[in-house]
């Protein structure tokens, strides 16, 4: 059984950073250096977050494209969570020409003439049966953050946010995969997580959910496992209805009554691939991205690393598993 690269990379829209973390131009050809990253990686699955598409300040780089061609890509997606052009402090300025909402670009619509979009990306080598995207609303409030090339605490708007599931098809069957990147804001993106786990519940198991979280530890396993657990629970409505069925019916004399319990949540199965700090890409210290799997048995998850890019603000993660 061959084993798969899946690999998850927040792009910082591919800009260039020296050893010491601080921003470098980017070059003439301004999509060059995301490219060599990305075939470094070699990824046979790769979900990108913080994508530009015909952004100025990236050169114009459809960065999905970009990334496609360099890791050999069958078949990709581009969700866009804004169209427009960021402006400092005020976060993103709305393109009144274009879409207000989700789209969805792929192979198809390279070279159009769309106005300039930033999103998440889910790329793939494999065979695709099912596509299917989604947008995350922003959090009314944002946080003092730290941005890269800027001193101190700058304070940043929450923006909406986008997933992208797809069915693969691997050598044990199909599998599901998601990408997506979630609010920064506490709460908020468990809240995100969550509610992919409950969309994603219509398609087949196994399920990767890949990405930059803004959440450590433990905590993005247990956001996955509460929602599934939550799914396992039996309906109340449907447990009232037993008892009061069970209470309607003739007991013979001294029988004692069968009590029907509801089934307990159990907090199991999803678990983290790969555990080691991305963040920052010069000197990780945290980490924010994550490869996290149910139904993957942990006999057939490989090596796991988070090599070092010319690009971005957070280091690929990238790990083997057979599927």
């Amino acid at each position: 059984m061959s084993q798969l690269r899946i690999a998850t990379f927040n792009l910082l829209h591919g800009q260039p950073l020296a050893p010491d973390g601080a921003p470098r131009p980017y070059p003439s050809d301004a999509g060059a250096p995301l490219a060599e990253a990305v075939a470094a990686l070699d990824a046979d699955v790769l979900a990108l977050q913080e994508v530009d598409r015909h952004q100025a300040r990236s050169g114009g780089t459809d960065q999905a494209a970009v990334a496609a061609a360099a890791m050999g890509a069958k078949d990709w997606r581009f969700a866009a969570a804004l169209h427009g052009r960021p402006a400092p402090v005020a976060g993103w300025v709305r393109d009144p020409s274009g879409p207000d909402g989700l789209r969805v670009y792929g192979s198809a619509e390279v070279g159009d003439d769309a106005p300039p979009s930033y999103g998440t990306a889910l790329l793939t080598r494999l065979p695709v049966r099912h596509w299917r995207a989604r947008r995350f609303a922003p959090a009314p409030f944002g946080l003092p953050l730290r941005v890269a090339g800027r001193r101190g605490l700058t304070p940043v708007p929450d923006e909406p946010r986008t997933a992208l599931a797809a069915v693969l098809e691997g050598e044990r069957g199909p599998f599901t995969v998601v990408a997506t990147h979630l609010s920064f804001v506490p709460g908020w993106n468990m809240a995100q997580l969550a509610g992919i786990r409950r969309w994603i519940a219509d398609l087949p198991q196994p399920y990767l959910v890949l990405g930059d979280f803004n959440l450590v530890g433990a905590v993005p396993r247990t956001v996955l496992g509460g929602a599934t657990a939550l799914e396992r629970t039996g309906p109340r409505v449907r447990v009232r209805e037993l008892r009061a069925a069970r209470r309607a019916r003739p007991q013979p004399a001294g029988q004692r009554r069968r009590r029907v319990r509801e089934p307990r949540a159990r907090l199991q199965g999803w678990y983290d691939l790969a555990r080691t700090p991305t963040y920052p890409s010069h000197r990780p210290a945290v980490q924010f991205d994550h490869v996290l799997a149910i139904g993957v048995p942990r006999t057939a998850v490989g090596p796991a690393s988070a090599p070092h890019a010319a690009v971005s603000d957070h280091r690929p993660l990238l790990v083997e598993v057979s599927l």
